[in-house]
């Protein structure tokens, strides 16, 4: 359905609420590296629980080779420095949906590879920071899920 695609992901319980996330709505994962911690990790795999083995999951050795080797129909970049919420985004089956890591976000030159209609945030009360990063990609999938209809959902 979705490409969900964690640019360097740091913290290993985000990653592996994402992977739950993306064996509940049918999204593929797609793990920019470096990743700062081993896809073993036991944090990763205790948050990801038993559904690992129910996502289809991909590491990539930057996002070059990520557009390459998954050939999106169509990139989202979502960050805290955009103005467009996610929420006006018109998403379609096959798009990907490009998050950064933990401290820092995605850096600007990967960010600016979109035009701007596909340069997605969540709005958020003017005194916050950010979002936890698998709550924003929960955010994010289910908008995009809900745009299509949820398809493949009971």
């Amino acid at each position: 359905m979705f490409h969900v695609v964690l640019y360097q992901p740091e913290i290993p319980p985000n990653t592996g609420n994402i992977i739950r996330l993306c064996a509940n709505t049918g999204a593929q994962l797609h793990l920019i590296e470096p990743l700062g911690f081993s896809i073993s990790n036991r944090e990763l795999r205790r948050a990801g629980l038993d559904y690992a083995d129910a996502v289809r999951l991909c590491c990539h050795a930057d996002i070059d080779a990520f557009i390459e080797e998954a050939s999106p129909e169509r990139t989202f970049m979502f960050s805290t420095k955009h103005t467009q919420r996610h929420s006006d985004c018109r998403f379609r089956a096959g798009d990907a949906l490009v998050f950064g890591p933990e401290t820092r976000g995605l850096p600007e030159d990967i960010r600016h590879r979109v035009p701007n209609e596909r340069r997605g945030t969540l709005p958020m009360c003017p005194s916050s920071r950010s979002l936890n990063l698998a709550n924003a990609v929960s955010v994010a999938v289910f908008e995009a899920w809900r745009q299509c209809g949820y398809p493949g959902s009971a």
